[in-house]
């Protein structure tokens, strides 16, 4: 971990081994595509031989709401931002345009303000954040992820039609 001055803008730079992000999202189950970038890393997730979809959900449907009382991770639906950590979220379509159930695109920034921090104001380590990511994509397999408002991230599980008349 780096502390940069820009200006009058501090910023941390995580040095994340892609190798050992690829380990992670191996050990949590999945497929893996990576692209290392000079400001983040982004991940092709595929959980190739799983029958069910990637517990993603949405957060508002009162039919989920067994799903939202466990979860431990929070989407911004507008963003994709997986919410309080450096991490994003986004749903892998097919040619057609439907969301993958079981694909998603993870995005880690490795470019942070100086000032982040994870909840219980815990400074972020790139230790932290290895253990933050395969908690992350765990959640995704087993416990569940709850995406809130927007529609930028589309739920993958539960009741994800919409609700009322189609046109």
């Amino acid at each position: 971990m780096q502390v940069l001055q820009a200006g009058q803008h501090k910023l941390i730079l995580l040095e994340l081994e892609p190798e050992l992000v690829a380990n992670i999202a191996k050990q949590a189950g999945f497929e893996i595509k990576l692209k290392d970038s000079q400001r983040s890393i982004t991940l092709d997730l595929t959980a190739a031989g799983r029958q069910a979809p990637l517990l993603l959900f949405d957060a508002a449907d009162p039919a989920n709401l067994g799903w939202f009382s466990r979860c431990q991770f929070y989407i911004d639906g507008r963003s994709g931002g997986v919410m309080q950590t450096p991490i994003s979220l986004a749903n892998k379509r097919d040619r057609g345009g439907k969301a993958q159930l079981n694909s998603v695109r993870v995005n880690i920034a490795k470019e942070l303000p100086a000032s982040f921090r994870l909840p219980g104001k815990q400074p972020l380590t790139e230790q932290v954040l290895y253990a933050l990511l395969f908690n992350f994509l765990n959640a995704l397999m087993k416990t569940g992820v709850a995406v809130c408002g927007g529609t930028a991230v589309q739920a993958l599980a539960g009741r994800t039609e919409g609700i009322g008349p189609r046109n």
